[in-house]
């Protein structure tokens, strides 16, 4: 990786990638095949497009849209013009999709036609129809165009085509200067936050955080040249874009994005295009395992996995490690307000490290733990996690006060997580401060107690949030998804579960369900749950 990378820019990055890997395969679409050549050439000509639309320097260009081809030249391109890039994410319904349109003042959209069955269009013509705008929706005024990533489009849209088309006026000399009058220290994209606490908020990233954050990814990683990267993690997200678009740029591996998870098309995608590098969530490599028709797939190209949440088994490290013969397998952690990484397993950890940890501050970050009075805490003991570094971003997009709030005078940013380090500095996320439930005076971390229950063999999937209780105050209930054929019953699980742990994190009570609610992100949507409680 060349030093100016690392400090440089995303169109940068692009154009470098087009010199460096020309020839080899940068995205494999179905029968689309498309090399690091050509996709600098598609994103240079939707870069083109943006600026003859109008598109300045830190105009905000939304993406609402599945993982797809589409997604990676419209939203390089934009990025290539100057724009900040604001991805949307594909669960929103159109009221949600539109505040993020008006929060970030979005000049132009690209968006996806139907998917999975859904007019996105429709969806967002209904929630932005009113207003006194008079760009394509009156709702939102800033909203100068919008682009369907489709062959057809409503008449006051535009196709995808007819959207490149507009630019090849532009000379592609412009394009260049355009990206090369871009600063390392500008601002390269928006994630909002995913909203399950509250209404979303937009943590501003600059290009050189973005490159300097998935440079550290990829190394530590070990991704290489020549990789086949099935991206199943959605791109609005900093797993699918991040560590999944911008390090493969980075590696010169092939990206093969999925639009759907479904374990039987990820199972024949590793097969067919001889994938070796799988990120994704717990629940994703559990299935995989899981699946009857595994063994009727070839796996042996893969070499390479990557996942976190509070809750990773040893089971299933060691599963992947002996019946996929999985060379590497990680855990990290992180959040959109750091970049989308705080902190990392190392290759060569061992596997209770990565199952039981999610590693060590990544390089040029640091990583402490504090009590609600803001005391540093020693290894060992659970309190917030706190991380200063390269990787925390400015501050949220147009709020200062929630800045202020998540961030210190002295640069720590306050991540809202429980978590507890080790002498090594590996840390361990326990909970969410606010899923937190005290148990007759005990502090009760549902992801401590969801580790645990996960160890039962007929435990497939579990969370745990607090109910209240007459006389403890708070106590645990437990929403399980059953391994396949299981019977356990609740009585059984509460019984084994009081030989495990001690008593006042045993869950009083427990919920058979199919499966769990998960955003985008794969984290449980406690909130259901704890609505579905109180039912």
């Amino acid at each position: 990786m060349r030093g100016d990378l690392e400090w440089g820019t995303v169109p940068m990055l692009v154009r470098d990638a087009a010199r460096r890997f020309g020839a080899r395969e940068a995205v494999v679409e179905g029968r689309t095949r498309v090399t690091y050549r050509d996709l600098g050439d598609r994103v240079e000509r939707a870069a083109a497009a943006c600026i003859a639309h109008g598109v300045r320097a830190g105009d905000r260009v939304a993406v609402w849209a599945p993982n797809t081809l589409d997604w990676i030249v419209s939203a390089l391109g934009a990025v290539s013009a100057g724009a900040v890039l604001v991805p949307l994410n594909t669960r929103f319904k159109g009221a949600e999709a539109a505040y993020v349109l008006a929060r970030s003042r979005a000049r132009l959209l690209f968006v996806t036609g139907t998917f999975l069955g859904t007019s996105y269009v429709a969806s967002l013509r209904r929630a932005a129809q009113d207003g006194d705008g008079t760009g394509p929706l009156p709702g939102l005024p800033d909203l100068d165009e919008v682009v369907v990533l489709a062959d057809d489009a409503p008449a006051d849209f535009r196709t995808w085509k007819d959207f490149l088309a507009s630019g090849d006026t532009v000379p592609a000399e412009r394009v260049r200067e355009r990206a090369d009058a871009i600063d390392p220290s500008a601002p390269s994209d928006i994630i909002y936050t995913s909203g399950t606490t509250g209404r979303p908020k937009g943590a501003v990233i600059t290009h050189a955080q973005t490159l300097r954050g998935y440079a550290v990814w990829s190394e530590l990683a070990g991704l290489r040249e020549g990789d086949r990267y099935l991206i199943v993690n959605p791109f609005f997200h900093t797993f699918g874009y991040k560590a999944g678009v911008i390090a493969c740029l980075m590696r010169g591996a092939t990206m093969v994005p999925q639009p759907v998870f479904n374990v039987d098309t990820v199972l024949a995608n590793i097969a067919a295009e001889r994938i070796s590098v799988l990120p994704g969530p717990p629940t994703l490599h559990q299935s995989l395992l899981d699946h009857p028709a595994r063994d009727a797939h070839d796996l042996s190209a893969l070499r390479l996995v990557v996942t976190g949440a509070a809750v990773v088994p040893l089971r299933l490290v060691e599963r992947l490690r002996a019946e996929l013969h999985i060379g590497t397998v990680l855990t990290a952690y992180g959040l959109s307000e750091a970049s989308g990484i705080v902190t990392m397993c190392r290759r060569g950890d061992p596997a209770e490290v990565i199952a039981s940890t999610s590693g060590r501050a990544i390089p040029g970050s640091e990583v402490r733990v504090v009590a609600s009075s803001g005391t540093v805490l020693p290894p060992g003991e659970p309190g917030e996690v706190l991380v200063r570094g390269f990787n925390v971003m400015g501050g949220y997009f147009e709020d200062p006060d929630a800045t202020a709030r998540a961030i210190t005078p002295d640069g720590w940013l306050r991540t809202g997580d429980v978590g507890v380090l080790d002498e090594d500095g590996n840390l361990r996320i326990t909970d969410r401060i606010k899923d937190m439930f005290i148990v007759g005076g005990f502090n009760a971390y549902p992801a401590e107690i969801e580790q645990l229950l996960g160890l039962h063999p007929d435990v497939a999937d579990v969370a745990v949030i607090g109910v209240p209780d007459g006389r403890l105050g708070e106590v645990g209930m437990a929403y399980v998804v059953r391994r396949p054929a299981a019977t356990l019953t609740a009585d059984d699980l509460i019984a084994w579960a009081r030989r495990e742990m001690a008593n006042y994190k045993v869950p009083r009570s427990v919920r058979f369900v199919p499966e769990l609610p998960r955003n985008a992100s794969g984290k449980v949507v406690k909130g259901e749950l704890r609505g579905a409680a109180a039912t």
